[in-house]
């Protein structure tokens, strides 16, 4: 669950091997969001923090172990963005804090993420 697709990060439409660039921690590619997370494993709650430069916080209660950390941020994310957890693609990261997500047509956005997006169009 959760793995790296590594088919379309290796020369695949995008044409590079490590995600979009993205100046800001979201961006429309199409109708796929693209996250830049900074990850915090073990924490105390799952949650979605405040933007951290080009990243946005994102806790959870899983453990660093083996990608699980990832795994479980993967199935809480899921569920706020109204979509499957193979609707999530792990692009890179998978174990490291510093990730990046693309997730397909997303139902609903988090406030922080509604508001940064409304930003960048409006």
């Amino acid at each position: 669950m959760a793995k790296e697709k590594k088919s379309k990060s290796q020369g695949g439409d995008k044409g590079n091997n490590k995600g979009l660039a993205i100046d800001s921690f979201c961006a429309w590619d199409g109708d796929i969001l693209v996250l830049n997370i900074l990850g915090t494993p073990s924490a105390k709650q799952d949650a979605i923090g405040k933007p951290k430069g080009a990243q946005l916080k994102i806790s959870v209660t899983a453990a660093p172990v083996g990608g699980k950390a990832t795994d479980h941020m993967v199935r809480f994310l899921a569920k706020e963005f109204g979509v499957t957890t193979h609707d999530i693609e792990v692009v890179f990261g998978r174990y490291n804090v510093n990730k990046q997500l693309r997730i397909k047509s997303p139902k609903t956005l988090p406030p922080v993420i509604g508001k940064q997006l409304s930003q960048v169009v409006g």
